[in-house]
């Protein structure tokens, strides 16, 4: 798997070639910064898209370097979808922040929470949204209630929410 600072390093040299040998320093530079601008806030990403409710190794999620969140969530849970925009914002006032969502419903349970889906069992889920947050050498500093009031103190300080 290629991380996003090989990619940015590899979009970076190609900008320069690019931007030297093909088409004028001008349009280098601006084909550099807009390939490269994606990755300069934090992100938001599904962490299991394809393989939704299926279990997973927690320890392949956090990001080297930032801190990572991982959201647990359904998309038939009302409070998650009212938190995902804030969460969208959240991630690009803070770049040393990335988010990774995960989706506890497996695709052949609709209209309802999938509180039987394997990820769910696997975390011992009684309530969603439900947050990891893993430090920037990816362990694991807090979990649940504690990660919750967390993310609610990034979200007010971020002016994302009343204080």
């Amino acid at each position: 798997m290629i991380d996003k600072l090989e990619t940015r390093t590899y979009l970076r040299t190609m900008g320069r070639w690019l931007g030297s040998a093909l088409i004028g320093s001008f349009w280098g530079v601006f084909l550099l910064l807009a390939l490269s601008a994606p990755g300069l806030a934090g992100a938001v990403q599904e962490g299991n898209a394809g393989q939704e409710g299926s279990a997973l190794a927690l320890q392949t999620l956090p990001v080297k370097g930032k801190i990572t969140v991982v959201d647990c969530y359904s998309p038939y849970c009302p409070p998650c979808l009212r938190l995902a925009p804030l969460m969208e914002e959240l991630a690009k006032k803070r770049r040393n922040l990335e988010i990774i969502k995960l989706n506890i419903n497996r695709p052949e349970v609709l209209g309802r929470i999938d509180w039987q889906s394997p990820l769910a069992k696997q975390l011992g889920l009684r309530s969603i949204p439900h947050f990891l947050i893993f430090d920037r050498e990816g362990r694991l500093t807090a979990q649940g209630p504690e990660a919750r009031w967390q993310i609610l103190d990034w979200l007010k300080e971020a002016g994302l929410l009343k204080q």
